[in-house]
């Protein structure tokens, strides 16, 4: 256990964060993408242009290849495992988890929703938070579901959705030029 807690600690000190190769993938981080030093990223993971990565995200690229789209951010504690792909400026809200499914472009995943394995939801689409999409499950674009399972509830005329990406791509350009690691 001490051994194990060393570890631990040698690697919160390094400052580096959480970034490992598996089975020979290593990460694929663009210039211009923001990954918080809190965030783990880990095999087939591929961070295109200003897409973002916050504290305590997991991108676990292990038994497929993740894709986290230009402009595309993933809020603190999220997790994207197995094949999952983010299109561009889509995003996956607090806590939510993406597994082996699609987020179509400006779509949003909110807080604490699950989109499970072969789910596609559709550009400029909203999960509501805590909703849960089951397998297989095609959401139509401009769609708004709610619940468990995910139900369609409504029509999405007017998407501030444009407004949801570009703000975490502005904010993103803030983190990475005024903040810094305190001792």
């Amino acid at each position: 256990m001490r051994a194990m807690m060393s570890r631990f600690k040698t690697i919160l000190e390094s400052r580096a964060g959480m970034r490992r190769s598996f089975d020979g993938m290593k990460p694929q981080i663009a210039d211009s993408a923001y990954v918080d030093e809190a965030a783990v990223v880990i095999g087939n993971v591929v961070v295109e242009e200003d897409a973002s990565v916050w504290p305590n995200t997991t991108l676990r690229g292990d038994h497929g290849r993740i894709v986290v789209g230009e402009g595309a951010n993933v809020q603190d504690n999220a997790v994207l495992h197995e094949t999952a792909e983010l299109e561009p400026y889509s995003t996956v809200g607090h806590s939510a988890i993406v597994h082996d499914a699609t987020v179509g472009e400006r779509a949003l995943v909110g807080m604490n929703a699950v989109v499970l394995d072969g789910a596609h939801v559709g550009e400029g689409a909203v999960v509501a938070a805590g909703s849960v999409v089951t397998e297989g499950t095609e959401i139509p674009p401009k769609t708004l579901v709610a619940g468990s399972p995910a139900e369609a509830k409504t029509e999405i005329e007017d998407s501030h959705l444009e407004a949801t990406a570009d703000r975490y791509v502005e904010l993103s350009r803030r983190y990475a030029e005024t903040s810094e690691r305190l001792e």
